[in-house]
């Protein structure tokens, strides 16, 4: 039996690890954290739960390949209640309101009444939308490796998407909000989606909710990331947490094993490097072994960006008229470093109680923050005084805000717990804290990188990094990728 190291256990290196139990080889994941999950994880603050990953499950929609894989993996059960995601969001601002609902044909309905100056674009918006409503995650085997044939087998897939990209190549969605008349829409477009980023991406997420994928697992990520971390374990897997690694042990071009951060070394026929990207080839590999196209994104900052995000969770001391799930809306507005916020929103965890105290409410509230935002958030934290007293500054900031536009919660709301892109690079070794993948611009295609490392012939990659802006989907997927690659290699089937 041979057997396999998986560095990180993420969801894309558990993944990696359940489909190679199955497949007839022994593997052990090594986690530098002391729960596994990565990213796909949260924690409790004064005795209360907050969530870090699961706004809406993308690629769930039932009967789709990546919802039998989850079942397969344990992100998802039989029986385990999903939350329906029949509302994308909410935004309030410039005197209107729009709702982008599961039900599109209401959606444009009641974008047209609240602008009928805009039908050309809004026309074309549902066009795409409902293209896009035809992405799906392939996963029987890596995409570098599939054919004419295979991909004549993804079937309106193939078809609709690129139509889709195509529509709207060379635009952003910061132009895809000029390109609406109203106030209202314009607002709309910005509220979850980096500006720079290609417009489709954000209707690539709205067509998700729209084609019945999105929706919620009860008990949020930490919850999931349990489920797939038994799942595994239940196969005879070994998930070996505090135990960080140091790097992979090469001679010549064979990995021999790993080596912990403690120095003990670890003897293995492959090994699956799941980690950060960066982290990877910063400390895992030699620089040099980075895959070509994956340096061109890192080395491309203009074209390839990164981002983060200001997080803050509160508890609010009753039951409020505060939406469940999420809301955005025009604000006297927050500074954060030299940038006001005037557009601001939160998620309300008051769908899922089984997260949510009784006669309480969960409220995150989340600020977008870009390259220079991000670098002044890791020199501030150089001061640890500093660095806690702006925290609690915005969070404060926050917290009257939420105050002016639900009256009911002044003076019932407390913070649980703040966050920055600091927080990411240390628990996760997350590249400049990012905890997506890149953000390739209008200009820019996006790039897939095939999870091999060219000059070592038992050394494979997994990982959001390597697809695209990266998330759930994309992650669980290279971990399948990496999985099959090494089943080939053996002439075993890959289950």
């Amino acid at each position: 039996m041979k057997k396999v190291i998986i560095v990180g256990a993420g969801i894309s290196g558990m993944a990696a690890g359940i489909v190679l139990q199955r497949s007839g080889f022994e593997t052990e994941i090594y986690e530098k954290n002391p729960v596994p999950g990565g990213e796909l994880t949260g924690w409790k603050r004064d005795g209360v739960y907050i969530d870090n990953c699961i706004d809406y499950l993308m690629c769930s929609k039932k009967g789709s390949d990546m919802n039998g894989f989850w079942h397969d993996i344990g992100m998802l059960k039989d029986g385990l209640k999903m939350y329906s995601k029949d509302v994308f969001f909410t935004y309030k601002g410039h005197g209107g309101e729009i709702t982008f609902r599961r039900d599109k044909e209401r959606t444009k309905s009641d974008m047209l009444k609240l602008s009928p100056d805009d039908k050309e674009a809004i026309d074309k918006f549902f066009e795409n939308v409902t293209r896009a409503e035809s992405m799906i995650m392939p996963l029987s085997k890596p995409m570098d490796k599939m054919g004419l044939r295979d991909f004549m087998k993804l079937g309106d897939f193939a078809k609709n998407v690129p139509a889709a990209q195509k529509a709207y190549k060379g635009v952003s969605v910061k132009d895809l909000s000029d390109s609406f008349k109203s106030p209202v829409l314009k607002s709309a477009v910005l509220m979850t989606h980096p500006e720079q980023t290609q417009a489709y991406s954000f209707i690539m997420s709205y067509a998700m909710c729209t084609s019945g994928s999105g929706d919620i697992p009860e008990g949020g990520s930490l919850a999931a990331a349990t489920r797939i971390a038994d799942r595994y374990k239940e196969l005879g897997g070994k998930i070996h947490v505090n135990a960080p690694v140091k790097n992979v042990k090469i001679n010549g071009k064979i990995a021999e094993g790993i080596v912990l951060e403690d120095g003990t070394e670890v003897k293995a026929d492959y090994v699956i490097c799941a980690t950060d990207a960066n982290h990877t080839f910063t400390h895992l590999l030699p620089s040099e072994y980075m895959p070509k196209k994956l340096k061109k994104c890192f080395d491309d900052h203009e074209h390839f960006s990164v981002f983060s995000k200001f997080h803050a969770a509160f508890l609010v001391d009753c039951k409020t008229s505060i939406p469940a799930d999420t809301s955005f809306w025009e604000s006297e507005g927050i500074k954060v470093w030299d940038k006001v916020h005037k557009d601001i929103g939160m998620i309300c965890y008051d769908y899922d109680p089984t997260i949510t105290p009784e006669g309480k409410t969960i409220l995150q509230m989340k600020l977008f923050q870009y390259a220079d935002d991000v670098d002044k958030w890791f020199e501030l934290a150089k001061d640890r005084e500093a660095y806690e007293a702006k925290k609690n500054e915005i969070a404060s900031d926050m917290i009257k805000l939420i105050e002016k536009q639900y009256p009911e919660t002044e003076g019932k709301i407390h913070v649980l717990d703040t966050w920055t892109p600091v927080s990411y690079a240390k628990k996760c070794n997350a590249y400049r804290g990012a905890y997506m993948a890149f953000v390739a611009d209008k200009d820019t295609k996006t790039v897939t990188t095939p999870g091999v490392v060219k000059q070592l012939k038992n050394v494979f990659l997994a990982g959001q990094w390597l697809m695209g802006s990266g998330g759930l989907p994309p992650a669980t997927a290279q971990g399948k990728y990496a999985a099959w690659r090494i089943c080939k290699k053996e002439g075993v089937e890959c289950k």
